[in-house]
């Protein structure tokens, strides 16, 4: 809790209630569904909650953004963005029931309202969106391809619509392989964490 205090130094007495209560939760959901590794759930707000809001520190979503989580597994980045926030909608996807079963109940247990959680695959969504996120889910190529026609087009936010991937390590052939414009925040200009070296957001307007 420091940690994200220290860097995002002006939440609501809400949304530290609601960070605060991510571990216990995720802890107890861990025990009977593995949705995060057993070594990573002790290290859950620096390498999960911090990480997921890595987009946060490249675009402030204005009230009434539209987010598409591809992938979300145990809910990230949806769920800490959906906390930071709160006037945003966001859309939690993944193809695996069970994942989806516990972001479900960790939205209702926090009250967090601003939060659709669904099992299915993201080429069968016929919704459109502002932003797409997503953590290490698949290579930017294959991410563009399913979801290039759900972005929509008219903007309100500092940074066009488009898609906001976390990757990290060497992305020089992934990159390259998608042939896309993008632009690379590394997560290293913001978080001091060595964990943060190698994790960048890349962004590639829709």
């Amino acid at each position: 809790m420091d940690l994200l205090l220290h860097y995002f130094p002006d939440l609501t007495q809400q949304q530290l209630e609601q960070f605060k209560q991510l571990q216990p939760l995720y802890e107890e959901w861990n025990e009977k569904i593995n949705v995060i590794s057993r070594k990573d759930i002790e290290q859950l707000y620096e390498r999960h909650v911090l990480h997921s809001l890595g987009i946060a520190k490249v675009v402030s979503f204005k009230p009434d953004t539209s987010i598409l989580d591809v992938g979300t597994g145990g809910g990230f980045p949806g769920i800490p963005l959906a906390i930071l926030f709160p006037a945003c909608h966001f859309h939690l996807v993944d193809s695996i029931g069970k994942k989806i079963k516990v972001v479900q109940e960790i939205a209702r247990a926090l009250n967090l309202k601003n939060v659709k959680a669904e099992q299915n695959r993201v080429e069968k969504l016929e919704d459109s969106y502002d932003f797409v996120v997503s953590r290490a889910v698949t290579h930017l190529k294959e991410l563009h391809n399913w979801v290039r026609y759900k972005i929509n087009k008219p903007y309100n936010n500092t940074l066009k619509n488009g898609i906001l991937a976390l990757k990290g390590g060497d992305l020089t052939e992934e990159l390259n392989e998608a042939r896309l414009k993008h632009k690379i925040y590394p997560l290293s200009a913001y978080f001091d964490e060595e964990f943060f070296e190698t994790k960048k957001v890349v962004y590639v307007a829709g």
